[in-house]
């Protein structure tokens, strides 16, 4: 019966080790997620202006020292910022997306 005991008290012991730890990695990475969006989202209100709305991936990676998969990543998964549809690739607004809401030119 001792162990048994061991076994069942070690099998308790490691899942709860486990799922402490894999609940702690979450949140930890949704709160660096939380910030990384929110200095893109500030950067982007600052830096942008009615005459030039759109930033590139490129440039809010460099400003905001962030890799560019990442920015994609962040930006896409932003409530307010927009993704451009025109022809140019990879450019970023605050702007929701409509009928002129793209401008042809790259920062």
């Amino acid at each position: 019966m001792d162990i048994i005991q061991g076994i069942v008290i070690g099998g308790v012991g490691g899942t709860f080790a486990t799922v402490t730890a894999t609940l702690f990695n979450w949140i930890a990475r949704k709160t660096h997620d939380h910030c990384d969006r929110k200095k893109l989202y500030n950067w982007l209100s600052k830096n942008s202006s009615p005459d030039k709305p759109f930033r590139s991936t490129r440039t809010l990676a460099s400003w905001n020292n962030l890799t560019e998969d990442r920015v994609r990543y962040l930006c896409s998964s932003h409530a307010k910022i927009y993704l451009s549809t025109g022809d140019v690739s990879d450019l970023w607004s605050m702007q929701p997306r409509g009928g002129d809401s793209f401008i042809g030119e790259r920062d």
